[in-house]
This record gives C-alpha cells, structure tokens and sequence, in this order.
C-alpha cells in the first residue's frame, strides 16, 4: 500500500515556489522524512538535484519555474541533503537506488519523465531498466564517479577520508574546513559553473547554510569518496544504455572539466541517444536553466518512442 504522504508545516521553505511535502520513508526498519516541492499542472516531470556538498532541490528551481509552464514538475531533496533527514547511516547507492524506486512508485500514477542532473544519471538509468516506470530521462551534465576517485584516489585512501569525516570531532572540524564559503567558492569556479561573476557572495552563502545543518557531513562524505558512485567502470555505466530502455537525452557541459566531459560524450555517442551541447560546465542545471529549458522543453514534448 501506497505511504500516506504528509503536507509540512506553513513555515517550510519552498525552495522552487510550489507546495512543500513530505514522504514518510521506511528503510530497513527505520523512518525517515523525504522534503519534496511540486510546480504547475500536466504530465509529472521528476527533477533529481546532482549530488554534491551542498546539494538541495533549489540548484533545481531556475529549470522547475520553465517547465511548470506545462507540466508538473516535482523536486526532491535526496536523504542526506537539502531539507530531508541526514541520519548517520552507511550511504551507499543501495539507499539511493530503493528511495528513488519507492518514491516514485509512491507519488506518481503513471510514467514519469525524469531530468537528472550529475551524479544522479547513474540512479535515474538504473530505475529506467525497470518496465512502465519512467517515460523518459534527461540528462544533465550527468556523471558517475566522485570527486576522489576522478582524481586517483585509490578505494582503500577515499574509505580513510570518509571513516575520518564520520567521526565526531576531527571528522566536523575537516568537514568544516572543506566548507567554508571561500573554499565552496573556489570550487564552484573551478568545477561546477562556466562564468565566475555567477558565483556570488550571496550565492555562496546560501549554499554555505545548507552545509550547517545537523547531520550534514554524513551524505557528502559518501559522495566525494566515492561510495555513492552506482558503478564502478565505464562499461558498467554504459551498459544501462545499451539497448535504451526508453528515449534518453544527454546535454553536455561544453566547460565541463575534460574527465567529466569524456564521460559525457561517450553516452552521447551511443546509437539513438539525443545529444545537446551548450556552454555551462557541471552546474549548467543551475546556472544556465533557460538555455537547459530550452533543450529539455521540446525533449519532454515529444512523443514517447
């Protein structure tokens, strides 16, 4: 039986500028609280935020707005991040992978068509393989490996920083340091948007507060070593592709950093993928959701093939 989905109080923040609620998720015995936002009228559109630090169903409003015009649109923050619980569990992709399969199964009534955005590629191809679910997926400068291990850090050294940020005080204290606005900041400049003068102050210190909350470290610790990757090679990746479960769209990054951006272009050269090209790097969701818009609409449009 469906769970009973739970209305939030009047002083939850709409992050997207529709109606705030909250799916009551039980996993191995335990109930935790889904924050999710719902905009405009139609066919149902489901937006999955990238993973990151400072992950949130907002990076995601700029696209909602565009597509509310004509369908509605539903935003998620994933356990661990933005709104939702953070409770100090084992994050792994099997967590990930069973909440998007619950929730979707659990709000929706018919196929949904997704756009996803990085690391949430991989979590969207794999609920894809399952029959009369999705519609069709969007992908947006998707993604599906982490941080460290894009960068050589070998399992072994990426499970030492992710034990080490789990713990109490040394594990807070580094969190802390890889959070602050100036570091948040340079990061954003180097990796996630194409425009510096995009980064402002007071962007960066909204995305700062979403790293304050209780609990907040758990989840992107996964995240950056490594552990929330849903492959672990290129071919298993592909694979999910290979033959399309339903029509699929990729929009590439054209300043994505160039190991993302090989990743990307090797799902797009697949047969009978859609392909977009257009300047932004692996926030382009974020930063640039008219040009996204603009692309997705008519994508989203289309007849189921």
């Amino acid at each position: 039986m469906p769970q009973q989905l739970q209305a939030l109080n009047t002083t939850a923040t709409t992050e997207i500028g529709g109606t705030v609620q909250q799916y009551p998720w039980t996993y191995q015995g335990q109930e935790f609280a889904i924050a999710y936002e719902t905009l405009g009228q139609g066919s149902p559109v489901l937006l999955l935020p990238a993973f990151s630090t400072v992950s949130t169903r907002a990076e995601m409003a700029g696209l909602a707005q565009r597509l509310a015009a004509e369908f509605q649109v539903t935003a998620i923050d994933w356990l661990g991040f933005g709104a939702s619980d953070r409770p100090p569990i084992n994050y792994e992709p099997a967590v990930y992978h069973q909440l998007l399969q619950d929730f979707v199964r659990t709000v929706f009534q018919q196929p949904v068509a997704v756009v996803a955005a990085g690391h949430a590629a991989g979590y969207a191809m794999k609920l894809a393989q399952q029959p009369g679910v999705l519609s069709r997926v969007a992908l947006v400068a998707p993604t599906w490996r982490g941080p460290l291990p894009t960068m050589g850090v070998q399992p072994k050294g990426a499970g030492v920083v992710r034990d080490t940020v789990r713990s109490p005080l040394l594990g807070q204290a580094l969190y802390k340091l890889n959070t602050t606005p100036s570091f948040l900041a340079l990061m954003y400049r180097r990796h996630v948007y194409a425009d510096p003068a995009n980064v402002t102050t007071e962007f960066v210190d909204r995305r700062w507060q979403t790293t304050q909350q209780p609990g907040a470290r758990f989840a992107p610790a996964a995240f950056v070593t490594g552990a929330l990757d849903p492959v672990h090679e290129r071919d298993d990746f592909l694979a999910w592709f290979q033959p399309l479960p339903i029509t699929i769209m990729v929009v590439i990054g054209e300043q994505a950093p160039p190991k993302s951006k090989a990743e990307m272009e090797a799902i797009a050269a697949l047969p009978s993928v859609e392909s977009r090209q257009m300047p932004g790097s692996l926030g382009l969701h974020e930063e640039y959701p008219a040009a996204v818009a603009e692309v997705v609409l008519p994508f989203l449009r289309s007849p189921a093939g």
